[in-house]
C-alpha cells in the first residue's frame, strides 16, 4: 500500500486529467502540463514522466503502469488497458474518473469489503471482461491471502453462482445462522471475509438484480459510487442543424421574391449547346 500523501497526489492527478479531458487536448499534452502541478516530495511526478515517455514512444500508457507494479496497482494498469484497447467500449475519460474515486477511497479509511464491491461493480457496470479483471483485483496488495484466493474461485464461479450468495457464505451472516441450527460449536471451514450486516443485505438480495445490491452496499458500506457514461446530448447537433435549415429557406425566399417581381432570370441557369467547332476542340487528338 502506498502512503496517503502518494493516494492524495494520485486522486488530484486523475481528478485534473478528467476535468481537462473535456477540452479535447491530446494526452501527451494534458501529462507534460499535469506533471509540473503536482508535489515534488511525491513520487508521482517521476511516475508521470515515465508514463509520458512510454506514451510519445508507444502511443499506449498500460505498458509503462504495467512496469511500476510498486506505485500503480494491477487494477489501475487493467482500467487503462481497456480503455486503450477496449474498441471504444470503455473511454479513457470514465476509466480516469474511477481511478480517482478509487484513489480518494483508498486515500481515506478503505475496507476490503467496500474496495471488492467497488471494482466489481466498475467490472459489470462497464461491461468488462471479468477474467482479468478479478485476476487483477486479486493481485491488489490491500487484500491479503485469503481475500485474494477467495477472488480466484469467485473469477471461475461468476456466471454460474449468484455474486449474492457468494457474500452470504462468506460472511458472519451465515456463520451465525449455522450456530443457531446445529449448535455453537459450529466452526467454518473457511474464514469469513464479510461481516453480519453485510451477510444480511447479501441475503435479502438472494435472486435479484446485482444492481439493487450494489446500490445496497454503496449506502451502508459509503464506498464511492461508479461513474457511469453520461448520454450523448441529442441538442448538441441541434443548432448547427437550425442554421443550416435557415440557409435553405433564405434561400428560397430569395428565389420567390424574385419571381414575384418577376426578376427571376431563368436563363442564366441554361447551359447553351455547343457549337460544332467547339465540340470537335474537345475531341482527343489520336
Amino acid at each position: 500500500m502506498l502512503p496517503k500523501e502518494e493516494l492524495v497526489e494520485q486522486a488530484y492527478f486523475f481528478r485534473i486529467l478528467s476535468e481537462r479531458m473535456g477540452e479535447r487536448l491530446a494526452m501527451q499534452d494534458l501529462l507534460k502540463q499535469v506533471k509540473y502541478e503536482l508535489l515534488t516530495s511525491t513520487k508521482l511526478p517521476m511516475a508521470v514522466d515515465f508514463l509520458l515517455t512510454e506514451l510519445l514512444h508507444g502511443g499506449a500508457m498500460g505498458p509503462a503502469m504495467r512496469r511500476m507494479k510498486h506505485y500503480f496497482t494491477p487494477f489501475q494498469t487493467f482500467l487503462v488497458d481497456e480503455a486503450e484497447y477496449a474498441s471504444g467500449r470503455f473511454g479513457m475519460q470514465i476509466a480516469v474518473q474511477v481511478l480517482q474515486h478509487d484513489a480518494e477511497y483508498r486515500s481515506r479509511e478503505p475496507s476490503r469489503q467496500g474496495c471488492f464491491l467497488y471494482q466489481f461493480e466498475t467490472l459489470c457496470r462497464n461491461r468488462l471482461r471479468y477474467d482479468q479483471g478479478l485476476k487483477a483485483m486479486s493481485e491488489d496488495p490491500i487484500y491479503d491471502a485469503h481475500w485474494s484466493h477467495w477472488l480466484l474461485e469467485v473469477r471461475h464461479q461468476i456466471g454460474l453462482v449468484d455474486l449474492a450468495d457468494m457474500i452470504f457464505l462468506r460472511s458472519e451472516e451465515y456463520v451465525n445462522r449455522k450456530r443457531a441450527i446445529e449448535g455453537p460449536q459450529f466452526e467454518p471451514k473457511l474464514p469469513t471475509l464479510f461481516g453480519e450486516h453485510e451477510g444480511r443485505m447479501a441475503m435479502a438480495n438472494h435472486r435479484k438484480d446485482p444492481l439493487f445490491l450494489f446500490a445496497a452496499m454503496q449506502r451502508h458500506l459509503g464506498y464511492p459510487q461508479v461513474p457511469k457514461a453520461k448520454a450523448a446530448d441529442p441538442n448538441v447537433d441541434l443548432v448547427p442543424q437550425l442554421m443550416r435549415r435557415m440557409e435553405r429557406l433564405e434561400t428560397r425566399l430569395k428565389i420567390m421574391e424574385e419571381e414575384q417581381r418577376q426578376g427571376l432570370d431563368l436563363t442564366k441557369f441554361y447551359v447553351g449547346p455547343q457549337t460544332p467547332s467547339a465540340a470537335n476542340d474537345e475531341q482527343p487528338e489520336d
